[in-house]
C-alpha cells in the first residue's frame, strides 16, 4: 500500500514508499525567514536525504564535502553557479545535479517563492554546508530546517 503525505505529514518514511504533495508541502513555507533557505526534510535515510526548500535570499558560494545533490526547481527562477561556470536560469521542471565539493551558489531570486526539491546521495547532514568566503557564517546561517 502506498502511503500519501501531505505537508501535515511529513515525519521521516519509515515505510518502503511514500507519495508527497510538493505544492502543499511548499505552501507551508512562511513569507520571510532569518536564514538564507528554509527547508523541510521528506525522508531521512544514510543512503539519501531528501528535502524541500525554500531560497529567501541569495545563497553564497559554498559546497557540501559528504553528498552529491540533484536540484529541481518546483516554483519560481533563480539564477544558479555550479562550478565557476557563468549563471544558470532555472525555472519549474529543470533539474540540476552536482557531486559533492563542488562549489555553487544562488546569486539571484529572480521569482519568488524559489522552492527546490532535493535529493542529497548519501545523506547530507545539516550541518555540512562549507562557505568559500567563512565571513558568511555557518550552517545556521545558511539554512534551517522546520516543521511543516
Amino acid at each position: 500500500m502506498t502511503q500519501t503525505r501531505s505537508s501535515a505529514d511529513t515525519e521521516n518514511a519509515t515505510r518502503s514508499n511514500s507519495i508527497f504533495d510538493l505544492q502543499a508541502v511548499a505552501a507551508k513555507f512562511p513569507p520571510t525567514a532569518d536564514t538564507m533557505l528554509l527547508d523541510i526534510r521528506l525522508t531521512d535515510e544514510p543512503s539519501a536525504s531528501s528535502r524541500l526548500f525554500r531560497i529567501y535570499r541569495p545563497a553564497p558560494a559554498h559546497f557540501h564535502r559528504t553528498c552529491d545533490e540533484y536540484l529541481q526547481v518546483i516554483s519560481g527562477r533563480g539564477k544558479f553557479v555550479v562550478d565557476g561556470s557563468d549563471p544558470v536560469e532555472l525555472g519549474p521542471g529543470q533539474l540540476l545535479f552536482f557531486r559533492r565539493n563542488v562549489v555553487h551558489s544562488i546569486p539571484e531570486v529572480i521569482e519568488g517563492p524559489l522552492v527546490v526539491f532535493s535529493v542529497d546521495t548519501p545523506r547530507r547532514d545539516p550541518a555540512d554546508v562549507t562557505f568559500v568566503d567563512p565571513r558568511y557564517g555557518t550552517a545556521a546561517d545558511f539554512i534551517r530546517t522546520i516543521e511543516p
